[in-house]
């Protein structure tokens, strides 16, 4: 079956899904019978295009990745994104703009236009869970469709989809992690030798850091993430605001050292816990040992460490391989994982 995929946000991520869906382009086919065609495209610098018969996709790849304008490719004249929305006429749209941490907008206004359109709704955008998890979850069933984000946490690694199809009934009681693969590999590249701003354009330079690193360093992308999986795995509404947050910025290459020559390693430790007035959930620079399961996380391998009341603990752990660079990549497979689990479960 044909499927036409609106684009909203062609940063990264989105470009890295692109080329996901184009390669593995064959096997959706032949696997799970789908096809698609990509309709419309919004952009934060590069402006938009529609066609709902389908937009020159490598040409639009091109465009943006030489600096160019969008526009060209456009059959209709559209100037903002709910434009794009209303007239790729789409079946699946993406959202992966640029996050909010304090309001989720401008990314919650276009799922909840998507939905009422029509189409289903996938995102790695964080913001749009924290913000509106319960709203937009009812609105998806209101109007028989899918609001899917796998790709918020731990990229493309199964987190939510594990709790919401293999663990009914599970009541998750705390977790720990690392949650932030930039500043893993900061603090890994730092034991290496590199000072902290050399580590950051190394994260720059491979696309997994935007040119202003704030949201990683300073721990507010871990601080949302941490606010998602609360709000949906433990079904209490958090805010980002609401997790104690301390960044990497304070860590110096003469700590990292002394941490190295007494056998620790520094990670930036996501944590949540029930207590009986709620959730204590934190973001913070620890001091790890050999035996923590977290010390031997390095570069971007990111995993989270759960404990429920039903089972003994466990570990989901996406971890780097030797012939894979850390990227984009992971969080685009998990876009495309959604996408499938939604139009195959119509």
């Amino acid at each position: 079956m044909q499927h036409k995929l609106a684009l909203i946000g062609f940063g990264n991520v989105a470009r890295a899904l692109v080329r996901l869906l184009l390669r593995k382009q064959s096997l959706l086919e032949g696997q799970y019978g789908l096809t698609f065609t990509f309709t419309g495209i919004a952009t934060g610098r590069h402006g938009f295009a529609v066609d709902p018969q389908g937009l020159d996709i490598q040409k639009a790849l091109a465009l943006v990745e030489g600096g160019s304008s969008l526009s060209s490719l456009s059959s209709a004249s559209v100037q903002d994104s709910p434009g794009v929305i209303r007239a790729s006429g789409a079946d699946v749209m993406f959202e992966n703009s640029p996050v909010n941490h304090s309001t989720g907008q401008p990314a919650l206004d276009h799922i909840r236009l998507a939905l009422t359109s029509g189409m289903h709704a996938i995102t790695a955008n964080k913001g749009t869970v924290v913000h509106g998890y319960r709203e937009l979850t009812s609105l998806a069933e209101a109007h028989g469709r899918k609001f899917l984000f796998e790709s918020t946490v731990l990229g493309g690694s199964p987190v939510f989809s594990v709790f919401r199809e293999c663990m009914p009934a599970a009541e998750l009681l705390s977790f720990r992690g690392v949650l932030n693969s930039t500043t893993n590999i900061i603090l890994t590249r730092m034991e290496r030798g590199e000072t902290f701003d050399q580590a950051v354009r190394y994260c720059q330079s491979i696309g997994v850091a935007e040119t202003d690193p704030s949201a990683d360093v300073d721990g507010w992308d871990a601080a949302i993430k941490v606010a998602a999986l609360v709000t949906v795995l433990m079904d209490v509404p958090l805010a980002p605001q609401s997790v104690e947050r301390q960044g990497i910025r304070a860590i110096t290459s003469q700590m990292v050292a002394e941490a190295m020559a007494s056998g620790k390693r520094y990670k930036l430790v996501c944590s949540a816990q029930r207590q009986p007035d709620g959730v204590r959930a934190a973001v913070t620079p620890e001091l790890v040992q050999p035996a923590d399961p977290l010390y031997g996380m390095e570069d971007s391998t990111t995993g989270l460490a759960f404990r429920t009341d039903v089972l003994g603990d466990f570990s989901i752990i996406e971890s780097e391989r030797a012939d894979m660079v850390a990227g984009p990549e992971p969080t685009a497979y998990g876009l495309l994982a959604d996408f499938i689990h939604a139009v195959r479960h119509r």
